[in-house]
Parts: C-alpha cells; structure tokens; sequence
C-alpha cells in the first residue's frame, strides 16, 4: 500500500533541505572571489592602512621611524608647494572634463548611418590611450618645443611668434593638459560609441518621423539615454585626472631643470619628489593620504549629484 506524504511534510523537508544548499553555494561564490579578495587586500587595502599609519611617523634615513602625530599633515598645509599643487591638480581636472564632451560629440559623428571607414576612425582615436604616456610625452615634448617644434613652425606661417610652451609657465600647465585630453579622448570614445548603439533604433526613427533634426535627437534623445554612461566615464575621469603624473614627470622634468616645473606639478609630482628626492617620506604618505581624502570626496559628491541629473530607464 502506497503512502501519500502529507503537504506539509514535505514543505517542512524543502525548508530543511534549503539553507545547506543555500550555504553550499555560498561557499562556491567565496571560492571564486577568494583570488580577486586575496590580490585587492594584498595590493591595495594593506597599503592603504600601510599608508595611513605612517603619514603619523616620522622616517629615518636609514630605516625605522617614530611616532609623530599629525606633524606630517601640519607640513603638508604649510607648504607654499602644497597649495600650488592643488590648485594645478585642480586645474588638470576642469580641463581634463573637456574630454568628456569632445568624446560624445566624435562618438555621435561616429555613428552617423552611411558613414565609411567607422572601424579606421575608432582605431586612430584610440591609439593614443594605448601608447605609453611617456612615449606620448616624449613626441609633444618635441613638437612643444620653442626652437625647432613643429607647433612653433606652424603658428610661424601666420606670423604667429611661438613661446616654449612646456618650459613658460605661463603655458606650461594648458600644453600638458591638451596633451592629456588627446591621449584620453579614444577610450571614451570606445564607451561612448558602444552607449550609443544600446539606444533602441524605434526611439530615434520615432522623433525622426515626428520631424526632429539630427541635433535635435542628439539632445533630446540620445543624451538624456546616455546619462548613465556619461556619469560612469565621468567619475573614471575625476580619478584618473587627479593621479596624474607621467605626463609632467616626461615634458617637465625636474624642478632644476625647467622654471616652469612648480607652475605645472601636480600633487603625485609633489608626493614623488617629497618622497624619492627629498627623502621625506612621513610627509609623502600624508600627500598620499590627503590625495586619497580628496579622490573620495569628489566620487561621493558626483554619486550625490548624479540623482538629480542621470536617467535610468
């Protein structure tokens, strides 16, 4: 004789049997994180705490160090330097965010039905960004140059007198800035041109058959949908713009080397030479800590603003 097994008896075995499958696959998705977690703790949470805990120290120069409460971060704001950096770091960020619209203008000309040679054009915009910043230094330093640069020989045809653009600091920190605006813009392009193509076609035909322009569509349509797109390369960029340092390191050099140098360091150039030339390394870490503060709180401040601006469909 066959026994039916009640409802609630086998509800109550299903609830039984489900935490230990559920904690099964916990332990699954731990597994696969674990080298992920491991590296991220390994190569950024402990230096980071590293870091924290020794802009409170005083180094020696041979080694070994002691405690020394704030007087690091105290030197910091003391500095004459200090300010001048953040200020230029400033200035780098407000003219890296040009990179942004130049990117979405070049990625809606990019998409244009019935243009030739989009793969060629995407390739050539994005081969600045992977060509090493140093070697991309190297080349603007030359053609930057005030005695036989090919910018000078240019504005030269139009009786234009050329300065030496990365050694005056009158010109110094824009001519780095333009060249790190051209090195970034093919990456956001890549971003952008992709965002574009997500947009559903019918919206676009839609606002085309009720009469809309092309740059009618492009503002009405096309960037409201890439809002979200728009603020993810919008926070990469802030990042990414105030750790900037390769670029000055190559065309400028050294502060003996170019009158132009304090006009145009950022706050990593500082933090290189507070570190590695001036061998002060308690005031570096507390550099590198203030930078840190300052990366965050303009990541938390675009986080806020972008309810107020970012459409999510």
């Amino acid at each position: 004789m066959v026994t039916a097994t009640p409802t609630s008896a086998r509800s109550e075995t299903a609830r039984t049997r489900r935490p230990r499958s559920s904690r099964a696959t916990q332990r699954i998705g731990y597994a696969f994180i674990a080298p992920v977690a491991i590296g991220l703790a390994a190569f950024y949470l402990v230096p980071a705490l590293a870091t924290f805990g020794l802009s409170f120290a005083e180094w020696g120069q041979f080694g070994g160090w002691t405690f020394n409460g704030f007087e690091n971060f105290a030197t910091v704001f003391r500095s004459d330097l200090f300010w001048r950096a953040l200020l230029n770091t400033i200035a780098y960020l407000l003219i890296g965010l040009l990179v942004l619209p130049i990117a979405l203008l070049l990625a809606a000309l990019l998409n244009r039905p019935g243009l030739r040679g989009v793969s060629v054009y995407r390739t050539l915009y994005f081969i600045p960004f992977v060509t090493l910043p140093v070697a991309s230094g190297m080349v603007w330093k030359w053609l930057y140059n005030g005695e036989y640069g090919l910018l000078n020989e240019f504005l030269g045809l139009f009786g234009i007198q050329g300065t030496y653009w990365v050694a005056n600091p009158a010109t110094a920190l824009i001519a780095i800035g333009a060249v790190q605006v051209w090195t970034q813009i093919g990456y956001y392009l890549i971003i952008f041109v992709a965002g574009i193509k997500a947009i559903r076609t019918d919206v676009q035909e839609a606002a085309e058959i009720d009469g809309a322009g092309s740059v009618r569509r492009f503002r009405s349509i096309t960037v409201p949908l890439l809002t979200p797109t728009i603020f993810f390369c919008s926070v990469i960029n802030v990042i990414a713009t105030l750790q900037i340092f390769d670029l000055i390191y190559v065309m400028v050099q050294s502060q003996a080397a170019n009158p132009a140098f304090n006009a145009s360091q950022s706050i990593v150039t500082l933090f290189y030479d507070t570190a590695f030339v001036d061998n002060d390394k308690g005031t570096a870490t507390a550099l590198a800590f203030l930078l840190a503060i300052l990366i965050a709180a303009l990541t938390a401040v675009q986080f806020q603003l972008q309810k107020r601006w970012v459409t999510y469909d």
